[in-house]
């Protein structure tokens, strides 16, 4: 069996690194990855394909930045010759980036199988161009790889049937506790050794508007006067902070690798963000979540996990930050499925047409 990943950015490759892990140990399968470029800086591609032991893309495609549409073009472009050459038996897509709902619209136009794993998320507003992609990848997947409960409710009421729904669980975790689970290399980065808090910013809603950063920097700020923020600094804000030229006490780091991350994420007190796969993340440690955005496309995480959605306020980022660090559970909230298995559940379905219970 042949079987094609097709990533292009940080996301992806976090949730090609187990499945790919597992795929490898089967003599009978041939799987190959197709490297977009959409993330090209070394700190967003190179690093993690090295940090998570990702094998060695058969193809970079180099799309680069761009808008949304030549962005989306460029990547079924150069994509289109890969796939009539190779042939897979299924192409899989990662996640709600634009070069997965561009390789999921390559494949299906070509008569491929397409696996969307993470299948079924939604946030509701339409503004946001991942929900975008989400709805196209979803609508013409054959293998709709749900992770949570919530995320297959959303595909049966949009009218999926119910024999491309398979429910696995969350990749995300799995590459989470294999991580955790590794002694860190000598000269990784060092944690704080007193109580901090993680900061993360990469959205256009909020980093493209001045006053809506400059709202987030001041309450980080406020903030860093009582717990020290550590701040991993996304190619992408870092330009936009530049531009403010104000002094303040947030300790600004470069980007981290996934490792470096992962444990600075574990031992924080609290994480204020806008990304999507630290809701998860913190939910599964029990690490308190701010996220910074009006809605989110993983419900479960404020429901049943750590996360809280707040405005871009200062006022209301300080006061829901100190209350979520008040009321921290004694416990990490248990989900079902988000166990570390669930590449093992996805490989089943893909090779051996065994579909989880």
């Amino acid at each position: 069996m042949k079987l094609a990943s097709i990533v292009g950015a940080r996301p992806n490759f976090m949730k090609l690194a187990p499945l790919a892990r597992v795929l490898a140990s089967r003599p009978d399968v041939e799987h190959f990855v197709v490297h977009t470029g959409q993330h090209y800086d070394a700190s967003m591609s190179d690093d993690f394909f090295r940090d998570l032991a990702i094998p060695e893309p058969r193809y970079h495609l180099a799309v680069g930045s761009g808008s949304h549409a030549a962005q989306t073009a460029a990547v079924m472009q150069r994509l289109e010759p890969v796939l009539i050459d190779e042939r897979p038996d299924v192409v899989i897509v990662y996640g709600d980036v634009n070069s997965t709902a561009a390789a999921a619209l390559t494949a299906a136009k070509l008569g491929l199988r397409v696996a969307h794993v993470e299948a079924g998320l939604r946030s509701g507003d339409r503004s946001m161009p991942e929900e975008i992609n989400r709805l196209v990848t979803d609508a013409i997947a054959d293998l709709l790889l749900a992770p949570s409960p919530d995320a297959v409710a959303n595909l049966r009421a949009e009218g999926h049937p119910d024999h491309r729904i398979h429910f696995v669980g969350n990749i995300m975790i799995d590459v989470l506790v294999d991580t955790l689970a590794r002694p860190r290399p000598a000269g990784a980065s060092p944690r704080p050794s007193t109580p901090y808090l993680v900061a993360t910013l990469h959205r256009p809603a909020n980093v493209d508007d001045p006053a809506r950063l400059a709202e987030i920097m001041t309450a980080l700020d406020q903030l860093s006067a009582e717990t020290p923020v550590v701040f991993p600094v996304h190619p992408r804000t870092r330009q936009r902070l530049a531009a403010r030229a104000t002094r303040s006490r947030v300790q600004l780091v470069d980007p981290l690798g996934y490792p470096d991350m992962a444990a600075l994420v574990a031992g924080a007190r609290g994480v204020i963000t806008d990304s999507g796969g630290l809701q998860e993340e913190t939910t599964y440690l029990g690490v308190p979540c701010l996220t910074v955005r009006p809605n989110t496309e993983r419900p479960i995480t404020c429901t049943l996990g750590t996360n809280r959605l707040v405005p871009a306020e200062q006022r209301a980022i300080v006061a829901q930050t100190r209350e979520a660090l008040r009321a921290r559970p004694a416990a990490a909230p248990v989900i079902e499925r988000w166990d570390g298995h669930t590449a093992d559940r996805i490989a089943s379905l893909l090779c051996d047409g065994v579909a989880p219970h």
